[in-house]
């Protein structure tokens, strides 16, 4: 049954790793390869392109040589690729807990695999999000390892908070899992004193909302696959 459980977490996973590169490349590639155009200085925020403007990011990015096509092509690949895999870890992620719930005696069906997958992109992705939004290629932000541990305590406390609020029992049980959701933001993500930053702010905003709603799509996805082809059955011997 292990064995079972990891392959259809693994392949789940990555089904849903394959949906989400369809969305990125729908909805964020082009903001990304927009905003690469400010940070190389092709286009600058209420100024003056420099050498050919947009002319020119078109040709480094639109691939019109050979070199260029095979550039876009090696990086949507890369794209595909680890895209996959992340979301690959992430079901894991998901089969361990109906794994644990498993223990508690709950069954995961596919409808509850949705509610768990949106809890795992809040955990994931929502929650960290509200104190280091997505960034955009040329922003700058405080300290990489604090922004980690900043990052990794948010998921972690989400995640428990959002557990003990749903299958806790009392009302200090819920009063306990909003204070460990609530208690990262308390303290509050590393950030810079000013803000810096290449591309205009509409488009840093354009570009977490997509990246933000192609998440909690594949999300959902994710655990309703993970939860029909990978949840622990309870008539299994």
């Amino acid at each position: 049954m292990l064995m079972r459980m990891l392959a259809g977490g693994l392949i789940a996973g990555f089904a849903a790793g394959l949906f989400a590169t369809v969305l990125h490349f729908a909805f964020v590639q082009e903001i990304i390869l927009h905003a690469e155009l400010y940070e190389s200085g092709e286009l600058v925020h209420f100024g003056e392109p420099m050498g050919h403007g947009e002319e020119a990011g078109h040709d480094d990015h639109g691939g019109h040589g050979e070199a260029g096509e095979s550039s876009a092509f090696t990086r949507n690949l890369l794209t595909v690729l680890f895209t996959g895999l992340i979301y690959a870890g992430y079901g894991l992620v998901l089969v361990a807990g109906y794994q644990v719930a498993g223990l508690f005696g709950r069954t995961i069906t596919p409808q509850e695999g949705v509610l768990w997958g949106i809890a795992g992109f809040a955990a994931f992705q929502l929650a960290p999000a509200m104190g280091l939004a997505p960034e955009l290629p040329g922003a700058i932000g405080a300290d990489i390892t604090l922004r980690q541990y900043w990052w990794l305590g948010t998921v972690v406390a989400t995640a428990g908070g959002l557990a003990l609020i749903g299958y806790g029992r009392g009302v200090l049980t819920v009063i306990a899992g909003a204070t460990l959701v609530a208690l990262p933001h308390a303290i509050g993500a590393p950030v810079l004193d000013e803000f810096f930053g290449y591309a205009p702010p509409e488009l840093a905003a354009e570009f977490s909302a997509r990246v933000l709603g192609v998440a909690l799509a594949v999300w959902a996805l994710l655990g309703w696959l993970t939860a029909r082809f990978a949840a622990p059955d309870p008539d299994a011997a």
